[in-house]
């Protein structure tokens, strides 16, 4: 059974936090966790002027989601930074070009989550995957986030990213700061626990 996690990742952040969602997918027997990415939006250009380049380079070689691999998975965990308490207009760009499968209820049923990061402890972690849930119950989607029986989430000995509405890191202003230890262990728990709900669902 396949779980898709189709994400953007400029600096690559949030593909580091798909790593980690994929290696939690893949503690539950049976189950494999493939990382695809949304179509690029922005010329390459603009892309190098943002300081992005080197890390996009490795995000590129991800294979291009389409809405047919959406309808294909048994789950779906989306992976998206926060821009202005949304996610990011690539991923909304995709999302919207799913209008198909709507019109189909071809994700009627499928179990799905949201996981993000933003710059700042306050930068619209919880609104941007909130906001999320909208279209995917639009799409008839069942929605799981990350429980606190994740206790990380919990934790006073360290600023951390994630909320029960899903896994997420902060990056800081200038992208320095790649995912906490106590973050990716969000980020495997959320994978692992909408894996098990999938593979519940689907047996």
């Amino acid at each position: 059974m396949k779980v898709l996690i189709p994400i953007y990742s400029m600096y690559g952040h949030i593909y580091k936090m798909a790593q980690a969602v994929k290696e939690g997918v893949e503690k539950v027997e049976g189950m494999e966790g493939v990382i695809m990415r949304v179509p690029e939006t922005l010329p390459e250009d603009v892309i190098e002027k943002m300081g992005a380049s080197e890390a996009k380079e490795e995000i590129d070689k991800l294979p291009v989601v389409t809405p047919e691999d959406l309808a294909d998975a048994d789950a779906i965990i989306f992976g998206t930074p926060t821009r202005f308490g949304n996610m990011i207009g690539q991923m909304r760009q995709f999302l919207d070009s799913t209008g198909g499968l709507w019109a189909e209820g071809k994700l009627v049923g499928k179990v799905g989550g949201v996981f993000t990061s933003s710059a700042t402890q306050h930068g619209g972690q919880e609104s941007t995957i909130l906001t999320f849930h909208v279209t995917m119950l639009h799409q008839g989607m069942i929605i799981a986030g990350l429980p606190y029986a994740f206790e990380g989430q919990t934790t006073m000995d360290e600023i951390t990213g994630g909320s029960p509405y899903g896994a997420a890191t902060i990056a800081d202003g200038d992208g320095s700061r790649m995912p906490t230890e106590n973050e990716l262990n969000g980020a495997r728990h959320q994978g692992k626990y909408i894996a098990g709900i999938a593979k519940k669902l689907n047996s």
